[in-house]
């Protein structure tokens, strides 16, 4: 039964890329985006949580293709030989993800 409700909202698409899939992805980045910040903090970057949702799609496309796992997106972002408004959108998105992370220093005087 699962399976029949992700099935139907995997239909909707939009170029191909399914709108169910790309919109969770986003939420779950929103969601957990405090905590990644935090995570990050530790090893002294501050990163925000619009630059976290700057480098979902980016960090999808590294995932997938570390996991060997095909998806449209992936496939077509690492096709030589097309698809270059997509890499453009992705190059975008990677500067404007890693304009705004900063590195925090340890030796702040008091």
């Amino acid at each position: 039964m699962d399976t029949d409700i992700l099935t139907f909202l995997r239909q909707f698409r939009i170029g191909g890329f399914t709108v169910f899939d790309t919109a969770a992805s986003f939420l779950a980045v929103y969601l957990l985006a405090p905590l990644l910040s935090r995570l990050f903090r530790l090893a002294g970057l501050d990163i925000s949580r619009k630059s976290w949702l700057y480098l979902v799609l980016p960090i999808g496309i590294l995932a997938h293709s570390f996991s060997g796992n095909k998806t449209p997106m992936t496939e077509e972002f690492l096709d030589p030989k097309g698809y270059y408004f997509l890499k453009a959108v992705i190059l975008i998105l990677v500067i404007l993800g890693f304009r705004e992370i900063k590195m925090n220093r340890k030796d702040k005087k008091v």
